[in-house]
């Protein structure tokens, strides 16, 4: 019998309820990306007071009972009584959607945040929040629970004449965030750091009052984004010692770009809008390189660089080495997509384009030398990539399934469900030998791979393709590479590698990570690589046989055996040492084995540790191994 249907299965959500009900429509997740994203909407308050002109500085404190403040030197929340509503505004900004300066009211001229739902959506998913205002000589305090006002404002000291701002303190629900509760201090501290550089001139400080030493960081950057590519390139070969910088504003769009040319081959563009990273881009990226492939053609014509009057450069050509950084402030910014990843406004790639080639333009006229080795470099990546189309062509399949250019090293296996095979990636041939000869012939390939592959952070795409076991590797995935990468493609949902547990297996598995990371990334991100991890020790004595994992666990098998026989333990160096049974039975067997994972929880603070571990500068890495090598228990040289 059918369910009955009437008006009273019609639910009316009141307040807040909305948004406790549906928590990731209005922060994406409630996953520790949803968590942090409370914070985020809480500084945007104070970052559309400092874009307006009202404040410089912006404290955030994790207290100790894991419990943000966030304190702004804004002008206060506004605390009179807000006409529609007949309540004060204070309640009314932290109780009803969509209330705010930022919808036309003349409150703000531009603001990043959910425009206007922040304060509101962070306070239905708090347990608690409480907010102090200064303004008017007094202070005032007003606090909620679970988005409802618990205590109603009221007047709780008085304040200096020029003293004004906002604190808001608030406890994530453990109701809501199920799966965490606990603020990541690398998290917090990278996005504040970058909202301080695209901020320039603010102030932001972050404390972890969890520690026991409360260090109060500081960032603060005169210079904006001429500072961040600065930062970004710190560890990198330049072309040119100072970044080249355009800032402007035409039609109420707030334009700064600075843009500076590494010796490496990666482009790195990184685009803002109102403070909101654009990872997917959007027309002011559109704007900022068809304006930067333009005018460097342009500029290479006009004084003869080009040997053929008909000689071009690509997009591609130009970009490589590039690090840049685009931010807009747009009064009305129009983002696509529920995550507000990529901007649409039309205006942003006119004004965009037109700001940065009239800027850009001058600056080549003026500066012939570092002109002429950004063309000297765009001619070189032309010339790398036409011999990269050569070996593109012989690296493709003819068919997606066919393997007839690999004969002798990759043993397919015999399921074409990309779901439920696995592809090991296996350190030598005699390893290789034992994989092929004890794994799953249904479900696993073997691809062995010799010696250590090339190292992707110092090469061009043209060396990349003709290194044979890099070749190798794009051709069994099926997937394409670069630019034409499609991850739907994958003839394997498991990707997996499988080198020995010594140095040189930690520099090949690194080695590959960073092929990987640079240029099959979306492998990376659908969760597709994994790591095996083969035991370092095999201990018998009579019937018995275990696989140790660590000397610790050695100690305390070895410690519980009796005395007679004598334990015989097998010191695993490599791979190749496991017969096939062995390696079937510790390493390969599902019901057994043990894969670790590869995630990148925070791209960018990876592209610096790959940089920094992969790229030219001996300093920086010696540096960090210098400090880290306290942190290895046992390194096996």
């Amino acid at each position: 019998m059918a369910k009955r249907y009437d008006a009273s299965q019609i639910q009316v959500l009141e307040g807040l309820e909305a948004v406790r009900k549906r928590p990731g429509m209005y922060i994406g997740s409630t996953s520790g990306q949803g968590l942090h994203h409370l914070v985020w909407e809480i500084i945007d308050n104070g970052i559309d007071e400092a874009l307006a002109g009202f404040a410089n500085e912006i404290n955030v404190v994790v207290e100790a009972d894991n419990s943000i403040t966030v304190t702004d030197n804004g002008r206060g929340i506004p605390v009179g009584i807000q006409a529609k509503t007949g309540r004060p505004a204070l309640e009314t900004v932290y109780t009803i959607l969509h209330a705010g300066g930022k919808f036309g009211g003349g409150g703000y001229k531009v603001s990043g945040g959910l425009h206007g739902v922040g304060a509101s959506v962070v306070n239905a998913l708090s347990s608690k929040l409480d907010v102090t205002v200064t303004k008017n000589e007094k202070q005032y305090y007003m606090d909620f629970e679970r988005g409802k006002v618990h205590t109603e404002m009221k007047v709780i000291g008085t304040a200096g004449a020029h003293e004004h701002g906002t604190k808001v303190h608030f406890v994530p629900d453990p109701d809501i965030f199920t799966e965490t509760t606990v603020y990541d201090d690398n998290i917090l501290t990278t996005r504040i750091r970058e909202l301080a550089f695209l901020n320039k001139g603010l102030k932001l400080t972050f404390t972890d009052n969890r520690k026991e030493t409360q260090e109060k960081l500081e960032f603060h950057y005169e210079g904006g984004l001429k500072s961040y590519v600065e930062f970004l390139n710190e560890d990198k070969e330049v072309l040119f010692p100072e970044p080249i910088y355009v800032e402007g504003e035409q039609q109420g769009i707030t334009l700064e770009v600075a843009i500076q040319y590494t010796m490496g081959f990666k482009s790195n563009l990184m685009t803002f809008a109102n403070n909101i990273h654009t990872y997917e881009g959007g027309t002011h990226e559109a704007g900022f390189k068809t304006a930067l492939t333009r005018v460097i053609n342009d500029y290479a014509k006009k004084t003869g660089l080009f040997k053929d009057n008909d000689e071009n450069l690509s997009g591609e050509d130009v970009r490589e080495g590039m690090t840049a950084i685009v931010s807009i402030k747009h009064p009305d910014p129009q983002f696509e997509g529920q995550t507000k990843t990529k901007l649409g406004n039309s205006d942003a790639r006119t004004v965009t384009d037109r700001m940065f080639s009239e800027a850009f333009s001058k600056f080549l006229m003026e500066n012939p030398t570092v002109a002429r080795s950004i063309i000297d470099k765009g001619l070189l990546a032309a010339r790398a990539r036409v011999a990269a189309r050569r070996a593109r062509e012989v690296t493709r399949k003819k068919s997606g399934l066919e393997i007839s250019n690999l004969p002798g090293k990759l043993a397919d296996n015999s399921s074409k469900d990309p779901e439920i095979s696995e592809l090991f990636i296996v350190e030598g041939d005699s390893a290789g030998g034992s994989a092929k000869s004890g794994r799953s012939r249904l479900t696993q390939a073997i691809l062995p791979i010799r010696g250590k592959i090339l190292n992707v952070e110092k090469a061009s795409m043209d060396k990349i393709l003709s290194n044979e076991e890099i070749r190798s590797l794009f051709t069994a995935m099926g997937t394409g590479f670069g630019s034409e990468f499609d991850v739907q493609k994958a003839r394997y949902h498991k990707l997996i590698i499988m080198t020995d547990a010594d140095v040189d297996g930690a520099h090949i598995r690194t080695l590959l990570l960073t092929l990987f990371y640079r240029y099959m990334r979306p492998i990376v991100d659908a969760g597709y690589v994994y790591i095996a991890q083969p035991p370092l020790y095999q201990v018998r004595q009579g019937k018995f046989r275990r696989y140790i994992d660590s000397d610790e666990e050695l100690k305390e098998v070895v410690g519980q055996l009796s005395a007679s026989p004598k334990p015989v333990i097998q010191r695993y160096k490599g791979l190749g040492e496991m017969d096939a049974e062995q390696l079937w039975e510790t390493t390969m067997n599902p019901e057994n084995r043990r894969l670790l994972r590869v995630q990148v929880s925070d791209a960018e603070e990876a592209n610096q540790v790959f940089e920094m571990l992969m790229g030219d500068k001996v300093e920086p890495r010696r540096i960090f191994i210098e400090d880290n090598a306290t942190f290895v228990d046992n390194l096996d040289i």
